[in-house]
């Protein structure tokens, strides 16, 4: 099947074997075969090989995702934790909740002083920050639904981290600037910390081949138990750490049932809880269909405010109920519904912005990091994934496990550090996502699959912290109610509001004439360099698949 190729970028013409060429496909046209977007290119290929030797969506989810830990270390990992939704080709639906929990030794007020405030900076950075990784389980997790043996999955990262690949201009950029924290929480050298990197440097990493090996091996015990672990908890001791033997043994994936909606005759398909995303979208894509957005201009001011004021009531239910089922009264239906929707949608007014006090008790909102990693990936046989992975902040804790290679998450930060204090990415949290052992932190991450009659209409997701979900949603409402093609869907401005601040972000280019009839109506306008960078695949009803990679950064599109 001809395929197109658009607005392809070389930076090198050596063989893909060499790891040295980097050839970001932003965007792919092709019926009958297999496509994968994620954030690199060479993980793209990988995931793509992996189809090409007999294996489905799930088989090259899964070595997407191992790829991209080589790759990609500032997100991809094995050190962190993700959600996975999965449509199977005969309409089954599922999802794989792979999330970190907090380590059996953590407690509520863990990273309060004596004074009784918030040390952010212990939440965030260092071994304290760390939650036990759940990507490695989530892996295994997945294969069920896949057809290879983990040994031929895995082996393409192998290669990647024992052969070496050339960064791109970018990576060596966040290398650089991240290298004053690689230097202040690594007792020991590791393979990311050198003078100086530029584009083109290889980056060799043979203790994470060693430890992708043992995986391969020993399967998930290769990383839970024995050599991997002990060298986890070896890395705690270093620090402040606090995750055992036991914690790591111990470690469990959820597989939850999807939340499931219609919107306009399409079947949304998301992540339920303790991931918010699929709860956010549900609610933003009901209260916005109140007001029949399809009348509008996409980043029209009816529309933007339309879709500012859904968001604002979504987060601020996200602040007082949302958090780990297993630990709180699991509110979704109720907040899902119509008839609460409906009811939280009367204080809109289209003259004017509704204040954030008006729509939910105002306390502090903690961050959430932005740096995410998202795959999706569809199959000649009908099969879709979508997953969001994350080490939480850049490069995570920003701590490296000494002898086994990899980043350790800081995710112990999305939980409420303390409860109505920010966390990294601004975003309010409650007493439902207080820390408590074995507790998963609230997440943002909206991995996501639209239906059609039955069959895979959109596949998408973004990295972003709490821009995830309202990046989600944009690129949905433009392609099912502004008509925009898939190109145009991920690429053209976005904004974003959470309740608190009470701000709405605009990244730029975003048109000059909206920012100002919004300001006109009592929005706060602040501008951004960046939101999002959104993996999307459209399939239309004559089976023709359109994959596009976000323009805003190194991500590529690769097919079978």
């Amino acid at each position: 099947m001809k395929k197109f190729l658009l607005l392809s970028v070389l930076f090198s013409h050596l063989a893909f074997s060499q790891f040295t060429d980097i050839n970001i496909v932003k965007e792919i046209r092709t019926k009958d075969k297999g496509l994968v977007v994620s954030a690199h290119p060479l993980a793209s290929e990988a995931g793509a090989k992996i189809m090409k030797m007999g294996g489905n969506a799930y088989d090259a989810v899964i070595a997407t995702q191992y790829a991209l830990a080589v790759v990609y270390p500032q997100a991809g990992n094995i050190g962190g934790g993700g959600f996975l939704v999965g449509v199977k080709n005969n309409g089954e639906k599922f999802t794989i909740d792979f999330r970190e929990t907090a380590p059996e030794k953590s407690s509520r007020d863990m990273y309060l002083d004596k004074n009784g405030k918030a040390n952010t900076d212990l939440s965030q950075n260092g071994r304290l920050a760390v939650g036990i990784p759940g990507s490695v389980a989530g892996f295994f997790a997945t294969l069920k639904y896949a057809k290879l043996p983990m040994e031929k999955l895995i082996q393409p990262a192998i290669d990647l981290a024992e052969k070496g690949f050339a960064i791109t201009e970018r990576e060596a950029n966040l290398l650089n600037n991240q290298m004053e924290f690689f230097n202040q929480h690594n007792k020991n050298k590791t393979v990311f910390q050198k003078d100086k990197w530029k584009q083109a440097d290889i980056l060799v990493q043979k203790d994470l081949a060693e430890t992708l090996k043992l995986i391969q091996k020993n399967g998930a015990k290769g990383f839970y138990e024995g050599k991997t672990a002990e060298l986890i908890v070896d890395e705690m001791k270093r620090g402040n750490g606090i995750i055992t033997l036991n914690d790591l043994k111990n470690y469990k994936v959820a597989e939850r049932k999807p939340i499931v909606f219609d919107y306009k005759g399409n079947e949304i398909v998301s992540m339920p809880l303790p991931s918010s995303g699929g709860v956010l979208l549900a609610q933003m894509l009901k209260m916005s269909s109140f007001e029949n957005l399809e009348k509008y201009q996409q980043n029209s001011t009816e529309a933007v405010q339309i879709m500012v004021e859904a968001e604002r009531r979504a987060f601020a239910d996200r602040a007082e109920f949302m958090g780990d089922p297993a630990f709180i009264n699991d509110q979704t239906s109720m907040l899902i519904s119509e008839e609460y929707l409906k009811n939280r949608w009367k204080s809109f007014h289209k003259n004017q912005a509704t204040p954030s006090s008006e729509v939910g008790k105002i306390i502090p909102q903690p961050k959430e990091s932005t740096e995410t990693t998202h795959i999706s990936i569809i199959d000649k046989e009908g099969n879709a994934v979508a997953v969001t992975t994350t080490l939480n902040g850049l490069y995570g804790s920003k701590v490296v496990v000494s002898g086994a290679g990899f980043f350790l998450n800081n995710e112990m930060d999305d939980f409420s550090i303390k409860p109505g204090v920010p966390n990294m990415f601004g975003a309010v949290g409650g007493e439902a996502n207080k820390i408590e052992p074995g507790k998963r932190m609230l997440s943002s991450m909206t991995p996501t699959i639209v239906l059609k009659n039955g069959k895979p209409f959109i596949v998408v997701g973004t990295p972003g912290g709490t821009t995830i979900p309202t990046s989600v949603y944009q690129s949905i409402v433009n392609v099912v109610d502004f008509k925009l093609n898939p190109n145009f869907s991920v690429n053209l401005p976005k904004f974003h509001h959470q309740w608190l601040p009470e701000i709405v972000a605009v990244e730029k280019h975003f048109p000059e004439t909206t920012i100002s009839n919004l300001e006109k109506l009592g929005y706060k306008i602040e501008r951004w360099n960046q939101i999002g960078r959104t993996e999307m695949i459209v399939i239309d009803e004559k089976g023709n698949a359109t994959a596009v990679a976000d323009g805003r950064g190194d991500d590529s599109v690769a097919v079978e």
